[in-house]
């Protein structure tokens, strides 16, 4: 299932306020960029972020998934938040 816009529209309105984010939109999914630099995707109604160490430090509770299916597992910000992320 693609990420539906209304999905896209919310996690974009809570970044608006970090300068340096960017997306792309491929094949029904967003790829998500910081300072023109991969930062992660939307996926299936997912905001999952690459698993670097700072995004570790901040989202101590979140939960690798994989993306699609061999891919490599990132980290899922809307589950480890206090409830839903948009």
């Amino acid at each position: 299932m693609p990420t539906t816009k209304e999905y896209f529209d919310g996690v974009q309105q809570k970044l608006s306020g970090i300068e340096g984010i960017s997306y792309r939109k491929m094949m029904g999914e967003y790829v998500v960029y910081y300072k023109d630099k991969v930062a992660g995707g939307l996926c299936d109604d997912r905001f999952l972020v690459k698993p670097v160490k700072s995004a570790g430090e901040l989202l101590p509770d979140a939960e690798l998934e994989l993306p699609y299916e061999g891919a490599k597992p990132m980290l899922r910000v809307d589950n480890s938040v206090s409830g839903e992320f948009i």
